[in-house]
This record gives C-alpha cells, structure tokens and sequence, in this order.
C-alpha cells in the first residue's frame, strides 16, 4: 500500500466515524429544536453561536488549522439550523391583529416557519395558547414613545402564561391612502390608538381629525374598502402592498427610533427561572399593605444585586386603590443570589409571580 493509499484509508476510517457522530449531534438536535418550540425561542442566537466557536477552537491545538476548524463548525451549525428550520415546521404563532399588522411582521421575523395565527384582539391571541389552541403568542408590550400596552401587562399579571423572550423592532409609520390620493385631500385619518399618539404632531400640523381602529392593518383594510380619498391609514409599509393603497408620506411618526418591544408566550414555565443562558427577567407582585413594605421589597431586589431597568405599577381590577408591581431587573435568577431574591421577596409580598425571562441585547429583530 503506497503512501497515499495509506492516507486515503486513515481518512475513510475518520470519515466514517465523523459520519456516526455527525448522525449523534443531529439527533440531538432534536431536542433542541423541541426545547424552542416549548419556549418559543428563536432558531439563531448569534450569542450562543460565538461561544461555541469560542469554546471548540480551543480544542485545536495547531494553529494553522484553527481558521479551518472554524469554518467547519460555522458550516455544522448552519446546517442544524437547516434542520431546526424543517423541525418547527407548523408551530402555531397566535398574534393581535391581521396580516400586515405590526405584530404579525414580528410574529413572521421571529418565527419564520410558523403558522400565524390571526386574533382581533390581544386577549383573544393570549387565551388561545392557555387554551392549547396555539403554541406560542407574539403580543406588544411596550412602545418606546406611546409607553407600556396596558391590557397586555394586565394579560401578563392575570393569566397563566410565561415570557420566554422579548424581542425589539424598529417602528416606522406612514400615511396611506387610495391609489392617486394627495395628501391636501387628506381629511381623517384612522390607525391604533398608539400609532396615532406616535404621529399626533404630523396629524396636528396638516389639520386631520384621527379615528381610532383596533391595529394598523385594519386601519389599512378599512381604507381601502371604503374607497374614500380624503380618508388615509397609519400603518406599516407593507400594508400598503397587501391592500392596494399608496403611499403619500413615509415615516411620519414623531420619533425617529421609534421600538416596540414584543413579548412571547407559552405555557412552559421550565426555562423562567432554570436557565442560565438569560440575563433579564421580570417579576410582577403585590405588597403587604404595611408601611415601607414597597421599599422593602424593591430594596429586596436591589440588596441582592439586581438592576432594576423598568419599575411600574398598575391597578389592581378587583381592589379598589391598591396595585401591583412590574419590575424588569438584570442578572440571572437562577443563581444562590436570585433565589434568596424570590424567598426574601415571598417574605414581603402577599402575592409573587416569576413572569419569564430573556436576553437583552441578543433577542432584537430587523
């Protein structure tokens, strides 16, 4: 056997073991993409994707191989991805709204290989995985002009489900109308409440009188179905495609770095407070009605070495001039310092809820 052929054997016997622990990793992979579809996690985490490169190139000790070894692991991943992609085929994504509507653009981003489900309301989408009728949900929580979705955080402390990632998405509005439409002939001008808090300087400026619609792409349908040219949309520019309307202003919203954040939900409670792949979580809760118990529980938080990023209280429905609490803080939960966190705030509080937690800065969407 010549040189070569010796080298040929030596790789075939190599390749033939990578292809059994190729077939293992897939397998496993699996699992993963189950684990996802429970929590509604995204397929890619650019996040965990670097420490895995990070961690395996440590394992080649030539130097001049690891550029290669790289490479070799990014082409493995993207084909796990690939195949995650194939595996969550079908999950069901409820979201507010119709086609066109910011949430579902979100729902789309995030989950490109769901099936969307449409709700026409926020309450409706939630109930609908609580019910076991979706998988997951994809519902506003906050606009970094118009501030929180209140029914939406009054879902969250209420109901039964879980946040298992938030995700922010630039927002832009723009004036729509019918085909040939002039924005002088522009007279009323229908969109959501927030779209039109979001634009009220450009609707004061031009005179317009505004009416309220459930989301933007109804407003957008509404339109186009009336057939009427001083009547025009606030609503995303694909809206405009799907129901045939023009666009006589982009970006018209007042803040240029206009963000909504979109929370998504399911039943899985597992990774709330197991994981330590999070570095965010949020806690709702309701005081004892004592003196200095709210400092007392926020100091709770803090004292145990939580940033505090979002405090914010609101009415409880059922108990006249009380309220609970939302706070979102940075830091794992799952650590000794998260979990005396829990037990001194259980302490302090008359009722605690763990509500989800998530990546900051890794979770965005474009």
């Amino acid at each position: 056997m010549t040189e070569l052929e010796k080298a040929r054997d030596g790789i075939n016997k190599i390749d033939k073991k990578m292809a059994e622990l190729f077939e293992e990793r897939m397998n496993l992979v699996v699992n993963v993409a189950d684990y996802k579809k429970k929590n509604g996690m995204p397929i890619f985490d650019s996040s965990r994707e670097k420490q895995v490169i990070e961690r395996c190139v440590g394992y080649i000790k030539n130097l001049n191989l690891q550029p290669y070894y790289v490479q070799f692991i990014q082409d493995l991943m993207d084909i796990s991805k690939k195949y995650q992609h194939k595996l969550l085929e079908g999950a069901k994504i409820a979201y507010s709204g119709i086609e066109g509507a910011f949430a579902n653009i979100a729902a789309k981003k995030i989950f490109p290989d769901g099936v969307l489900i449409p709700y026409a309301d926020f309450q409706s989408a939630y109930e609908s995985v609580e019910k076991g009728d979706c998988d997951l949900a994809v519902l506003p929580i906050e606009n970094s002009f118009a501030g929180e979705v209140s029914q939406v955080t009054d879902l969250m402390f209420t109901g039964k489900l879980y946040v298992n990632g938030v995700y922010s998405m630039s927002v832009t509005q723009n004036l729509l109308a019918l085909p040939g439409s002039k924005l002088q002939d522009i007279k009323t001008v229908i969109s959501h409440p927030q779209a039109l808090d979001q634009c009220a300087t450009f609707i004061r400026d031009h005179n317009l009188e505004s009416k309220s619609a459930s989301n933007t792409a109804r407003a957008a349908k509404e339109v186009a179905d009336m057939g009427d040219s001083s009547i025009a949309a606030i609503a995303s520019l694909e809206t405009a495609k799907l129901y045939g309307l023009e666009v006589i202003q982009e970006k018209i919203n007042e803040n240029s770095s206009n963000t909504t954040r979109f929370a998504v939900f399911s039943k899985v409670k597992e990774n709330v407070i197991n994981s330590e792949d999070y570095s965010t979580f949020i806690l709702m809760f309701v005081v004892k009605n004592e003196s200095g118990s709210l400092v007392k529980a926020l100091s709770a938080i803090s004292n145990n070495g939580y940033n505090m990023r979002v405090v914010k209280s609101r009415p409880l429905k059922n108990s006249q001039w009380e309220y609970y609490f939302y706070v979102e803080a940075e830091g794992k939960i799952s650590s000794e310092a998260g979990q005396k966190m829990i037990k001194d705030l259980e302490d302090k509080c008359k009722m605690l809820k763990v509500l989800g937690s998530y990546n900051l800065h890794t979770d965005q969407i474009k």
